[in-house]
């Protein structure tokens, strides 16, 4: 069995129209934006300002506010954010990446400087190693954000319901479908009263004459 490209497709667009499918459709954007940002910012702090590499890594602040607001329309959060369960985790989360950043930045503005790099290319290799350590945590970022912190705690109830026939919702209405009670007292269709009859039918048949033996 072959996998042409038109399959691949086919399979990756259906993947893109689950819920975490659409997020991570949504996170790719706010990422682009946010390293886009942090990137530029890099490159003015270590060429023009003529920052060190490790105060140059201050850029990730601007990826991390950019990220923050994308990320709330990514995951269709409106009004005003939960300070405790929302912002306060989110940054922390984003110091956490800021201190991989800083680390890679460091130590790919060294190695440029031990290779006797130009300070063009010097910053050009910075900003490459910055760039391969955004995406390396980018994965682990969408998993803390779409399964922990933009969490949507009530998916799984309403999905639940969802899946439910209409018959089990509250306050529904049985369908008469022929096989519960009739108020003709028919079961199935048949009559209960004829059915009792019947069988009454039989018993006395089956009765054995007075005076005589089966």
């Amino acid at each position: 069995m072959t996998f042409g490209p038109s399959r691949i497709s086919a399979a990756l667009k259906s993947r893109l129209q689950t819920p975490v499918g659409k997020r991570f459709g949504r996170f790719l954007l706010v990422a682009a934006a946010a390293v886009i940002s942090s990137q530029v910012m890099l490159t003015i702090c270590l060429g023009p300002v003529g920052w060190t590499a490790g105060k140059s890594a201050i850029a990730w602040a601007t990826g991390a506010i950019v990220s923050y607001v994308l990320s709330r329309w990514a995951w269709e959060r409106k009004g005003k954010p939960n300070l405790l369960r929302e912002t306060v985790p989110f940054f922390i989360v984003a110091i956490g990446t800021a201190v991989v950043l800083t680390l890679t930045t460091k130590w790919a503005n060294q190695q440029a400087i031990s290779m006797d790099l130009g300070n063009a290319q010097r910053i050009l290799f910075a900003d490459s190693a910055y760039f391969l350590a955004n995406c390396v945590t980018f994965l682990t970022r969408f998993v803390i954000f779409h399964y922990v912190l933009f969490k949507d705690r009530g998916s799984k109830v309403s999905e639940l319901v969802a899946e439910l026939p209409a018959s089990e919702f509250p306050g529904a209405r049985p369908e008469s479908n022929g096989a519960g009670p009739d108020p003709l007292g028919r079961v199935n269709g048949s009559s209960v009263w004829g059915a009792t009859e019947l069988s009454s039918g039989r018993d006395e048949a089956a009765l054995p004459e007075p005076g005589t033996r089966r």
